[in-house]
């Protein structure tokens, strides 16, 4: 009797699964691999998700440039090892990146295809899908959801079937060395996705090179110890003193109007008043 192998092995569900399709989002899983530090080997991702049922067909979506000759050449590799490969030609944007979504075409695939495959496994961490993920299985598809958990969308996590982690089966889908991880690929048991895993024999930073700069302390002030600044007032001039033994004063001698005003209203003696 043959062994059971990939995800089969796992779950031993091979007849709750039925037949399966794959639908892989090139892009998404390229950029999730390569933030984790891994390389994946798409001919073990396809045995490791197949595992034992009966396969309808392994769908591969990605954006092209028809001037990469290694690119054309990885796709010609997938199209010859079990892979229908969907592709768009890649459009540059006014800041000079390069796109291609391919969101509706895996959507479509998924709904036209719904009747002839009884589970769905999307690879794919993008949000965006979840309605779709919905609607087929309204219709009574099983839905599995494959990718690295920091990169996959809680959302779409929730409304799969089931959720495939990645991190957990990197032995099983990756390259045994990766051109983008800067320790060995190895990661005994389940470590953080950018730390080495002790006794891997990857570098370790170190506080032996750290240079401590000294900072001088700042005494604490509070509003009672605060000096004030006091703006310099003017010398006032002293009172003048009286003399008490000085002669009176004589009244200074009145204004023109006043004058006026004066010899109006004084009135000499034995003077007649007249009323008018």
């Amino acid at each position: 009797m043959r062994a059971t192998s990939g995800i089969t092995a796992q779950t031993g569900m091979t007849g709750m699964r039925g037949r399966v399709a794959i639908f892989i989002d090139g892009n998404n899983l390229f950029h999730a691999a390569r933030s984790a530090g891994v390389e994946i080997d798409y001919a073990k991702l396809l045995n490791f998700l197949r595992g034992e049922s009966p396969l309808l067909r392994a769908f591969f979506y990605t954006g092209v440039d028809e001037r990469a000759e290694r690119q054309q050449g990885f796709l010609l590799w997938m199209r010859r090892n079990g892979y229908r490969v969907v592709q768009k030609e890649l459009k540059t944007f006014s800041d000079g990146t390069k796109k291609a979504n391919l969101d509706v075409e895996i959507a479509v695939d998924m709904l036209s295809l719904v009747g002839n495959y009884d589970t769905a496994i999307l690879v794919s961490g993008d949000e965006d899908f979840a309605y779709a993920i919905n609607v087929i299985a309204y219709k009574g598809v099983r839905v599995e959801i494959g990718g690295f958990r920091s990169n996959t969308s809680p959302r779409l996590i929730d409304v799969a079937d089931r959720f495939i982690d990645f991190d957990g089966v990197i032995s099983e889908i990756c390259k045994a060395e990766s051109r983008y991880a800067p320790y060995p690929n190895v990661r005994p048991g389940h470590t953080s996705r950018y730390a080495p895993a002790a006794g891997s024999g990857a570098p370790i930073a170190s506080n032996a090179n750290r240079i401590d700069v000294p900072v001088p302390a700042v005494p604490a002030t509070t509003v009672e110890t605060m000096p004030v600044a006091m703006s310099p007032q003017p010398p006032q001039p002293e009172p003048p003193v009286s003399d008490p033994y000085a002669a009176p004063r004589e009244p200074e001698p009145a204004s023109g109007l006043a004058r006026v005003l004066d010899d109006v209203s004084g009135e000499p003696a034995g003077a007649t008043t007249l009323d008018v």
